[in-house]
């Protein structure tokens, strides 16, 4: 499986293309240019949080390609409010945006042929999903977990708890082979972080 990464925004937020499912995880700003240089077409984009730097170019995205948009309940009124971010203090500009797919957490969805488990894991945001390729092993887990750290819990609508409670019940029972690619930073794997990461050596 091609996956093509592109790193977008001041807050180099990651997004991920499959290139033979036409899947877009995510859509930082200036990914809409990105997918444009590369004559790569999106069939659906799947956000796997709300938070603006992972969502500024999904309504160009979803235009431009006439792709569909999937995204957790949570996560619409983020889309769709262009005042949302203004109030907790961020000065972005978002083109408001629909959801085709409400998307919740379970154990087997096809979507453009590929078959995802797919795990609700809030406390960085409201909402957010992580997308588990079971054949390839590939964990997109957004913002709940990154190399040697894991999501802010500090934003609104956050919570500590509930995401060290989401990652020790849903993400490290994956296994430890598992890849995560994440929103930020570079890959690692369940067991690597198990081992070194400050947030999870004691779980």
């Amino acid at each position: 499986m091609s996956i093509k990464t592109y790193t977008g925004g001041i807050f180099d937020t990651n997004c991920f293309f499959i290139e033979e499912h036409g899947i877009l995880i995510d859509a930082p700003q200036t990914s809409a240019d990105w997918l444009q240089e590369e004559g790569l077409k999106v069939k659906t984009l799947l956000l796997t949080h709300g938070h603006v730097d992972h969502v500024l170019d999904a309504a160009r995205i979803k235009r431009e390609h006439g792709c569909k948009l999937g995204c957790h309940q949570a996560t619409v009124q983020m889309l769709t409010d262009p005042d949302f971010f203004k109030r907790f203090g961020f000065a972005f500009e978002v083109e408001p945006v629909g959801a085709d797919l409400i998307i919740g957490e379970t154990a087997s969805q096809k979507i453009e042929e590929m078959d995802f488990q797919i795990l609700l894991v809030p406390g960085h945001c409201p909402g957010s999903l992580c997308f588990f390729d079971k054949e390839k092993r590939i964990l997109f887990g957004g913002d709940v977990l990154f190399a040697g750290a894991i999501g802010r819990w500090d934003l609104p609508g956050g919570d500590f708890d509930l995401l060290i409670s989401g990652i020790k019940n849903k993400v490290l029972p994956l296994g430890d082979d598992v890849t995560i690619l994440s929103g930020h930073g570079p890959a690692t794997k369940i067991g690597i972080e198990k081992r070194t990461n400050q947030f999870l050596v004691n779980l």
